[in-house]
């Protein structure tokens, strides 16, 4: 995979965000419906599906495994599956560039074939750890080599038959969760996974609207999801919804540039991926849902977000998992909010394309707001809708959330902020520019 050139770019504050915005399509639906299709068996097609790096990386590695996938001229992708059980030995490594969700997930499909499998990646990603989610794949009688401290280059080496296991989750992670339900497709027997911490559940809705047998039962002890192996997967047509991960920058920007109002169309609104949303509100915002849907097994939902001025709030631990990527660019409304917002209980942001907590607290103090860092979140005393002082030239340490984070805080600052790389973004969010410049115009 191309590495990209560092972009550098500086963004100052524009005036309204007025107009309507359509974002891509969800990544994580993304990423499961090319791995769930190149599974069946026969002809799925995906529409809205993201063209980013990341989503293009699993692409690329279910075809080196051989999958047919195509892009048609419509922006139609094909994709003809080698059923569960059918994946062949790639020829080289994957490169897996920045995505740690490619990784994560293929090491799941890959540990319960007759395949072996180096992964690589970018350097931001072999900085983090896959200990997570080798740790179950190993109880499953995988062999997987990794380097020093869990991370990449690192190799599966898949066992046929894998061993079922009952996996409970030490942390919540969605992406633990589907490494070992997709290591359980190709095993036979029923693997479990049980969820203190109920996370993203896409895998399930996916795997069930695949036809494979998957249930999910609500204890005391937490979600158990459970999944019989040597399944067979029918082919899908998939409507991929818009990322609610994407559609959270549009929604803080609106939320602190005044005079904005912006309708944001066709956004996923499943539950276990709204929390900013929820948060924004309890912080004042204004959101309106608007022409609510179900569209592929998803709720849909076009959001209309209009500026009002943001009060402070204590982010309550339960909404982390439901919005544990949207965390840098909340850090934004919260500087912009009047009192002090307390952030915490996200000890998972150290571990993401940067360390999240204190790639944040730097960038922001920078920029002049007044910022106490903890092991598990940030304490943010905003400037009550005043804008932030800015004037910084920001790190974004190889992290398109936190690139596309800081550009929003650039739009509610005094003086410009220069954001040293810009190029990740492409990662997730190609158009996120174009947006911006289309929605300030």
């Amino acid at each position: 995979m191309a590495h990209l050139t560092p972009q550098e770019m500086t963004i100052a504050a524009r005036g309204a965000l007025t107009g309507t915005v359509a974002v891509p399509g969800d990544k994580s639906i993304s990423h499961r419906s090319l791995m769930l299709s190149a599974l069946a068996v026969g002809t799925s097609r995906i529409t809205g599906l993201l063209e980013g790096e990341d989503v293009l990386a699993t692409a690329a590695a279910m075809r080196a495994m051989g999958a047919e996938i195509v892009r048609e001229e419509n922006g139609c992708w094909r994709v003809n599956g080698v059923g569960v059980g059918g994946l062949l030995q790639p020829q080289s490594a994957l490169d897996m560039g920045n995505s740690g969700t490619s990784t994560r997930l293929l090491m799941g499909l890959v540990a319960s074939h007759a395949i072996t499998v180096t992964f690589t990646g970018d350097a931001s990603l072999s900085k983090r750890p896959m200990a997570r989610v080798i740790e179950p794949l190993s109880q499953m009688g995988t062999d997987i080599t990794a380097s020093p401290g869990g991370r990449l280059p690192l190799m599966v080496r898949g066992i046929v038959p894998a061993v079922p296991i009952s996996y409970t989750l030490p942390v919540a992670s969605a992406q633990v969760k589907s490494a070992v339900l997709l290591a359980g497709l190709n095993t036979p027997g029923v693997t479990r996974v049980i969820e203190p911490i109920a996370t993203r559940d896409h895998s399930e809705r996916m795997l069930a609207g695949f036809g494979a047998a998957i249930s999910v039962e609500e204890t005391a002890e937490g979600r158990i999801i459970s999944l019989t192996g040597e399944a067979e997967l029918k082919p899908q047509d998939i409507t991929v919804p818009g990322d609610p991960s994407s559609a959270a920058f549009w929604a803080v920007a609106a939320s602190i540039v005044p005079g904005s109002d912006i309708t944001i169309t066709n956004v996923g609104m499943n539950p276990t991926r709204t929390g900013l949303f929820a948060a924004l509100r309890l912080m004042g915002a204004d959101i309106s849902e608007l022409d609510s849907r179900t569209v592929g097994g998803e709720p849909v939902a076009d959001l209309r977000v209009r500026h009002t001025p943001l009060s402070a709030i204590d982010v309550s631990p339960e909404l982390t998992p439901s919005m544990i990527d949207e965390y840098p660019v909340l850090f934004v409304a919260a500087a912009l909010a009047d009192g002090r917002t307390i952030a915490r209980g996200a000890h998972e942001l150290r571990v993401k394309e940067s360390d999240r907590i204190a790639t944040m607290a730097e960038a922001l103090s920078a920029c002049g707001v007044a910022i106490d860092e903890f092991e598990d979140g940030l304490a943010i005393t905003g400037t009550a809708g005043q804008p932030i002082a800015g004037g910084a030239r920001i790190a974004s340490k190889l992290d398109h959330r936190i690139a596309m984070s800081l550009a929003v805080a650039g739009l509610a600052a005094r003086d410009p902020v220069t954001i040293d790389d810009v190029a990740p973004v492409a990662t997730s969010y190609p158009g996120f520019f174009s947006s911006l410049d289309d929605l300030t115009q």
